[in-house]
């Protein structure tokens, strides 16, 4: 969640300029600190009726972690796939883009199968009735019944992403996203202005409707995450990485502009507030376009770009704010948070995929507790919070390729 541009970065992409590459190959501490927050937020958040997500930032403003997530992944796409395009070509850097493209949509696949048997499995067991002694359908709870009552129809459409059930938008929209990298850096190569005013463009086009994606094959709904609204943060970050954009002065006027929004939108965003107001409530209901989260509304846009500011101000230059170098319990304490929520940023896919299957099965362990009372809430979220940890570093272990080292 940074605001990150590189020194003397240049204002334009083209092969000859191999300074771009240079400025923007170096990895930002930042990018991967807030990008592991994110994924413990996207985790609390996703735990079914979790008493804890009502607590998140996402409930006191418009926006929340979905947008770190794609804010941080341009930023990140920007040095691994920006940096190819401008040394090997528009070729090679199409072909990187397609390879990631190749390896999100299989993980979006095997996310949306392993989910989808594993609730089949749970309502096989019949452990709702010998255990919870109550009635409950894990497959109806998310939402797709659809997928065994019409599977020909529905099998079809996941594997041609024109059946995207809510839970599983995410990633369907980032793929949609990366296919647009080649076209965004074909365009800065006329010039970045030309680039960012495109995605501003195809924005601006979203907000209307126009460019909704259907996500059932036997119905009008739209995906829930419009790749087309939801382009624009994602090519914000991208665009700051490759020093398109220069990053904002640290000013106090600028902090207080941003800290004043912040505070305002928080009756608008807190749903304890805005339903208790009938003013705002009226104000919400006739002008939902601004804030939608299906179009990314400029409300949300404007206040994660608000957030973000007052993020890289308070982190430093460099995030050398995150850092210290003392031996202090605190110290130590923080120095060892930090490493391992770095540690989660920089295996954010491999997290992510994992935290929607398992947020699932921590929901279904709370549904056997007495009334989700807060104990057992905050021991499941702890436990989640630490086994994503853990899947962090086992993914880090394989990603080292252990097995090529000498003995």
């Amino acid at each position: 969640m940074t605001f990150a541009s590189t020194p003397h970065a240049p204002t334009a992409d083209r092969p000859a300029r191999t300074s771009t590459a240079a400025a923007a190959g170096t990895r930002d501490i930042r990018l991967d600190f807030f990008r592991g927050i994110a994924m413990f937020i996207i985790l609390i958040a996703h735990i079914p009726f979790n008493r804890l997500s009502n607590y998140i930032p996402a409930r006191y403003g418009w926006s929340d972690a979905a947008e770190i997530f794609v804010f941080c992944s341009g930023m990140a796409s920007a040095l691994a796939f920006g940096k190819i395009f401008v040394t090997r070509g528009w070729g090679m850097g199409l072909a990187r883009v397609a390879h990631r493209i190749w390896q999100v949509y299989w993980a979006h696949i095997g996310l949306f199968m392993t989910v989808a048997a594993t609730k089949v499995a749970i309502d096989l067991s019949g452990i709702w009735q010998t255990y919870g002694g109550f009635e409950k359908n894990f497959v109806g709870s998310m939402g797709i019944t659809r997928f065994f009552t019409d599977t020909q129809e529905a099998l079809v459409g996941l594997l041609t992403l024109t059946y995207v059930p809510n839970y599983f938008d995410i990633l369907p929209m980032y793929l949609v996203i990366l296919a647009m990298i080649p076209l965004v850096m074909g365009l800065a190569r006329v010039h970045p202005a030309l680039a960012m005013g495109t995605c501003v463009a195809i924005w601006a086009t979203a907000q209307t409707g126009a460019l909704d994606l259907p996500a059932e094959p036997w119905g009008d709904r739209p995906w829930f995450f419009n790749p087309f609204g939801w382009q624009l943060i994602f090519f914000t970050g991208f665009a700051f990485m490759r020093g398109w954009l220069p990053k904002p002065p640290v000013t106090t006027w600028l902090i207080a502009v941003a800290v004043v929004f912040l505070v305002v939108s928080v009756p608008f965003g807190r749903w304890q507030i805005w339903t208790q107001v009938p003013w705002i409530e009226a104000w919400r209901d006739a002008n939902t376009v601004l804030f939608g989260k299906t179009e990314e509304g400029i409300l949300r846009y404007l206040h994660f770009l608000a957030l973000a500011y007052l993020a890289w101000a308070a982190a430093g230059e460099g995030g050398s704010r995150l850092m210290t170098d003392g031996q202090s319990l605190a110290a130590r304490i923080w120095n060892t948070a930090r490493k391992l929520i770095l540690k989660v940023g920089q295996q954010s896919l491999a997290v992510f995929i994992f935290s929607m299957w398992f947020a699932q099965m921590l929901g279904f362990v709370l549904d056997f507790t007495p009334s989700r009372g807060w104990l057992p809430t905050l021991a499941v979220n702890f436990v989640g919070m630490a086994t994503i940890i853990g899947v962090a570093y086992l993914a880090a272990w394989f990603k080292s390729s252990p097995w090529r080292a000498p003995r």
